[in-house]
């Protein structure tokens, strides 16, 4: 395991920068190799993170793991919370873990030398035990993991929009293989009058008109 000096600078040179939440991240991803005695940042795919927020703080605790988007080995479920479930795909035990609800309070009670709140928070996270950091338990996941892993290079394309769809994220209803957009509905909706036809220099006057 790298120290945390090591991945504290590796985080802060994604954001030229070090914030507490980062500190946050690579102290939970530190932690998390610990409890699923593991050798982290991992070489291979065995570890899958699921966070519930995005930010520096993912940063921290991708710079710890070695789980990322790019890899296939970190999702994203948008809760809004500073925390993080750690899946050890190989034996399926699953560990969510979280801040301590007095972490913040407690922070400046191990750095008197700190200026400011912020400060205390920044120094306090990385000479704060985990216990006194963070609280964690045992989770089941609602999705099997061979679920949310699902199949590289598979390929499928929509019945409805044409477009190709990846990693067997289909959904099949009745005779028609959809993207989960046509099936469900999603984050966008198409502008009727949208001419996607039109080379670029075009577009920015047609959407002004």
């Amino acid at each position: 395991m790298h120290t945390l000096d090591e991945l504290l600078a590796e985080s802060a040179a994604l954001h030229r920068h070090l914030c507490p939440r980062q500190v946050l991240g690579v102290q939970m991803g530190r932690l998390a190799a610990e409890l699923l005695s593991l050798d982290l940042p991992q070489r291979d795919k065995r570890l899958l993170t699921i966070v519930e927020t995005d930010g520096c703080f993912t940063s921290g605790l991708s710079v710890a793991t070695n789980c990322w988007v790019g890899r296939r080995t970190l999702r994203v479920e948008d809760y809004g919370k500073v925390a993080a479930t750690f899946v050890d795909t190989e034996s399926e035990t699953a560990i969510r873990i979280a801040p301590s609800p007095t972490a913040r309070e407690r922070a400046a009670a191990f750095a008197p030398d700190a200026r400011n709140r912020w400060e205390a928070m920044l120094l306090g996270y990385q000479r704060m035990a985990p216990a006194e950091l963070f609280v964690w338990q045992p989770v089941i996941l609602t999705t099997p993991i061979a679920a949310i892993v699902s199949r590289a290079g598979q390929r499928a394309a929509c019945d409805r929009c044409g477009e190709e769809i990846l990693n067997a994220r289909e959904v099949v209803i009745g005779a028609q293989t959809l993207c989960r957009h046509c099936a469900y509905g999603g984050y966008y909706r198409c502008c009727d009058d949208a001419d996607h036809t039109l080379p670029l220099a075009q577009w920015t006057l047609h959407m002004a008109d």
